[in-house]
């Protein structure tokens, strides 16, 4: 906050209106007007405002064998585990509904690649500021992004400091309006009106991914188990979206029922995305 209230370029009204920010479409709509009122903010902002450094979060350790433990990830390591989750969503149309865009036909695969990894970036960092990042395996063989119970990424500190701003730049006309006005609304909406009452005090897997030379080695499993016990304990739900219908069963045999159906882009419409919302509510022995 420092950053913003010494900031010259910025003048009060616009410094009182970031401090007015209490959700999540109001944060990320009124940055976008006033960061395209004056693009200089944009370059002051990436300059001022640096990646910090966070003490480490403990974790209960679950062994697979002696040499496969899983561990919390931290910020010094947001970009390897960005890249790890880059490549296992590589060919997944969810993680690809911004990037493929008709205005964007002329870019190059390594164009379009760069910036899936970006984009993973800051959804990683996000995560590590105000969620939990978990992984297993050599080389971050698998990674998973949780949002515990009471907490979420709406705040202006974690829009700034993880990147999410720069997307309104790095996107194209058709991709930014995808991100913003569909996506990112479309599942904030749809997480509420299923777990309604249960909506902040719920486990929220947003990723769970797995290198291509990692599968198949029991890796997602673990991730997911972790973090099943402890909601278990709790007495709280976890929610996930799956973008490939092939995985309800799996989830399923983890006890998540299916509990609808959204499409991002509009169903039937062209290029649109379906998404199986899933649900799994505490179990007690």
């Amino acid at each position: 906050m420092t950053v913003i209230m010494h900031t010259d370029m910025l003048s009060r009204s616009i410094r009182r209106a970031m401090r007015t920010f209490l959700k999540r479409k109001q944060t990320v709509q009124l940055l976008a007007n006033l960061l395209q009122s004056n693009k200089s903010i944009a370059a002051t902002l990436s300059e001022k405002v640096p990646l910090p450094v966070t003490e480490e979060l403990p974790t209960t350790p679950i062994y697979l064998d002696s040499q496969e433990t899983i561990r919390v990830c931290h910020l010094s390591e947001y970009k390897q585990v960005a890249l790890s989750l880059a490549h296992a969503f590589a060919d997944d149309p969810c993680a690809m509904f911004c990037i493929e865009t008709a205005d964007r036909q002329h870019w190059t695969k390594q164009q379009k690649w760069d910036l899936h990894v970006e984009m993973m970036e800051y959804m990683v960092y996000a995560h590590m500021l105000d969620g939990l990042v978990t992984s297993i395996g050599d080389n971050y063989g698998a990674v998973a992004l949780w949002m515990p119970p009471g907490k979420d990424m709406d705040s202006l500190s974690t829009t700034l400091r993880s990147g999410i701003w720069r997307l309104h730049y790095r996107l194209s006309k058709i991709g930014k309006f995808r991100f913003f006005n569909d996506f990112m609304p479309l599942l904030h909406d749809t997480k509420h009106n299923v777990l309604g009452a249960q909506d902040n005090n719920s486990w929220y897997l947003v990723y769970l991914g797995t290198r291509p030379e990692a599968r198949r080695k029991g890796y997602a499993r673990a991730l997911i188990e972790d973090v099943m016990v402890t909601a278990d304990q709790q007495g709280v739900p976890m929610y996930l979206e799956s973008s490939k219908e092939v995985n309800v069963g799996i989830y399923e045999k983890f006890g998540f029922e299916e509990k609808t159906r959204i499409w991002m882009g509009g169903e039937g419409n062209d290029g649109s995305v379906p998404l199986d919302i899933m649900v799994r509510q505490a179990q007690t022995n």
